[in-house]
């Protein structure tokens, strides 16, 4: 059996985020027993609040974004990578703008804080998300898939392509997702970025907070950045699958995927669900 673990203490952080390039302040504050990863949002005096759960989410486009009437946070799969990778199940994450820091780019300041703050254990039992038969989202047109398969434990199996790309035909990786593991080979990657796209992305009001050290770079044929490691795009792709599909609760599950972003991590997240639902109805 395993016991909800929150943090010990309120721990802060201070930076700007990545798409708004506004000032936030975030904190980590311990949260009681069933009680779940929250955001609240402190600029906003009520109706403060949206938990980290696959009904409110609302965008997947560049990231992923929740919403609860008038309570929006997006940005959200980098501090959820971190809360669930180092198994904290019940945490209020607090903002006083619409999303986080952006850090390095990674989610190594969040897993430092956390660390910061301790780690404690509760008493209640941990409640995984079964998943009893193969559950996937397919977008065959444009060859990409997720698939969640029974497992024991929790596990993803990630192939990253751009094939018009010279760098980045193919990067796999296949990696046990244990708290050990996160921290050697996965919480430093850093999101991905192309030269091609920048403008587009300024139009849109994204990317403000962006730069050569919190992003890989990619020009059309060179990477602009110093790499971490030859293959940091899939880690940080397997990164992302971990706090989209945190929106679904722990897991125990092998996650196959290829060429799969937010809109595809969050809808297998939401069928795992609905999965559950129809098994167990209330």
């Amino acid at each position: 059996m395993s016991l909800q673990q929150t943090i010990a203490k309120k721990v802060t952080y201070s930076g700007i985020g990545l798409h708004s390039g506004q000032p936030v302040r975030l904190s980590f504050v311990p949260a009681p027993a069933d009680s779940g990863i929250r955001f609240r949002r402190t600029d906003i005096s009520e109706n403060d609040t949206v938990a980290a759960q696959i009904r409110y989410v609302t965008n997947t486009m560049r990231a992923t974004t929740l919403e609860n009437g008038a309570v929006m946070v997006t940005t959200v799969e980098h501090v959820l990578s971190a809360i669930r990778a180092l198994e904290i199940d019940n945490i209020i994450v607090e903002l006083d703008s619409v999303e986080p820091p952006v850090g390095d780019g990674s989610a190594a300041v969040f897993v430092g804080l956390l660390d910061e703050a301790g780690i404690v254990t509760q008493d209640a039992e941990r409640r995984y998300l079964p998943v009893t038969k193969s559950v996937g989202v397919y977008d065959t047109p444009n060859d990409r898939f997720i698939v969640a398969l029974p497992y024991d434990g929790f596990r993803v199996t990630f192939l990253a392509e751009k094939e018009d790309h010279p760098l980045l035909r193919l990067q796999a990786m296949d990696i046990e997702i244990t708290t050990e593991n996160y921290r050697n080979s996965i919480m430093r990657a850093r999101t991905i970025g192309f030269t091609e796209e920048l403008e587009q992305l300024r139009k849109m009001g994204l990317g403000r907070g962006g730069t050569l050290e919190n992003a890989v770079v990619y020009s059309p044929t060179e990477v602009l950045s110093e790499l971490r490691y030859p293959d940091e795009v899939v880690r940080h792709k397997i990164l992302d699958v971990i706090g989209d599909l945190a929106l679904a609760g722990p897991l125990k599950a092998h996650i196959i995927a290829r060429k799969s972003g937010h809109q595809l991590n969050t809808e297998l997240a939401r069928r795992l669900v609905e999965s559950v639902a129809k098994e167990d109805p209330v």
